[in-house]
């Protein structure tokens, strides 16, 4: 392994691993000595690396961290763009426009042998089934899940019938041939995934249920796996909406 692979190596792996990252456990991941973790943690520094952190405690990388041109591999840009191309294709139009800027952003940042290989990538993603129309914004569900803000709509089910639903906002999910927002239902007390091209009227409340978004949509993931279905993902998403 070169020097300049293992440093970028090194600053891949403090900022994956859950920090404070121990030398020793460096060393063990990246299969070399403690003594060489110290030298190139030191080395990563010198070159405007914020390492935070020392011997016996653990190092962290910080926010403003000077890092080296980005550099993948040829399999990761080849996911990246395959990645990218799918959101352009599912994605709402606030998310599909971020995904071709990202790519643009990606192309101006890589070495050029690489931007040419992203330019002229062998993987794409199309589809040709038209998803249904969603017309709530997606991008304000978003982010009210993001800010953990309870949000209401009206929601037509497959029968037609419509309620007034006011739910907690916990994760979008992208199927096959539509998009489901998973939540917990403050009219139902439980679990419930809704599709988006059948909600209207929706309204971002200022209500919060902060911090409980990630406990809520562990619970819920656990709740769907253990609910009987058929029909593959759509089925198992019809099954507890």
């Amino acid at each position: 392994m070169s020097r300049i692979f293992r440093l970028h190596q090194l600053l891949q792996t403090i900022r994956n691993e859950t920090p404070p990252v121990t030398a020793e456990r460096l060393a063990m991941v990246m299969e070399v000595s403690v003594r060489t973790i110290h030298r190139d943690v030191a080395t990563l520094r010198q070159l405007g690396a914020g390492i935070d952190g020392a011997a016996g405690y653990g190092f962290t990388l910080g926010d403003d961290v000077s890092v080296p041109p980005l550099s993948f591999g040829n399999d990761e840009l080849e996911a990246l763009v395959l990645g990218l191309r799918e959101v352009e294709e599912i994605g709402d139009t606030v998310l599909s426009g971020a995904a071709r800027q990202a790519l643009t952003k990606l192309k101006a940042r890589l070495p050029e042998s690489q931007s040419k290989r992203l330019r002229h990538a062998v993987l794409t993603a199309k589809h040709f089934r038209k998803r249904p129309e969603i017309l709530v914004d997606v991008a304000a569900i978003r982010q009210a899940t993001w800010e953990e803000k309870e949000i209401g709509f009206n929601y037509r089910d497959a029968q037609g019938v419509s309620t007034a639903r006011q739910v907690r906002p916990l994760s979008i999910t992208y199927f096959e041939h539509n998009t489901c927002l998973i939540s917990w239902c403050l009219l139902r007390k439980n679990t419930r995934v809704f599709r988006l091209d059948r909600m209207a009227d929706l309204l971002v409340t200022e209500t919060s249920f902060r911090p409980n978004r990630v406990a809520l949509l562990h619970r819920a993931i656990e709740h769907i796996r253990a609910t009987p279905f058929s029909g593959g993902e759509q089925g198992k998403a019809k099954a507890v909406t």
